[in-house]
């Protein structure tokens, strides 16, 4: 498997109420801004939505400040699966790990963090 998930148990008791996964890649500043929003925008983004077979959704989240000064990750990513498995799937395939690879490509600002995380929601009403 491309990506290798272990198994924690939820110190808070909460794994049966988990309703789906993700995979969440955070990317460092890049050394060029403006080269690395243009790939990630017109390279990354549509081979992801072409490759990344099972999701159910991209939501991209563009770092703008930090009250503690320069932050040091300009992108978050996340990729929501319905399950593990289905995250699992799709990374291991071979349009998972191409875009998988890419996303290392073009981390100008040092490798990304990837991560596998359960989704917990919690609603107020």
């Amino acid at each position: 498997m491309f990506i290798k998930v272990q198994e924690n148990t939820n110190e808070i008791g909460l794994r049966g109420e988990m309703s789906g996964a993700k995979l969440i890649v955070i990317y460092p500043r890049p050394t060029d801004i403006e080269a690395f929003d243009k790939r990630y925008r017109e390279e990354h983004v549509p081979m992801a939505v072409e490759k990344l077979t099972g999701k159910t959704k991209i939501v991209a989240t563009k770092v703008i400040g930090s009250p503690q000064g320069l932050p040091p990750f300009h992108v978050m990513a996340e990729v929501y699966f319905p399950s593990l498995k289905a995250l699992e799937k799709c990374a291991d395939s071979e349009g998972g790990k191409e875009t998988i690879a890419h996303a290392v490509s073009i981390s100008t600002g040092g490798s990304p963090i990837i991560l596998v995380a359960e989704e917990q929601v919690l609603d107020f009403d």
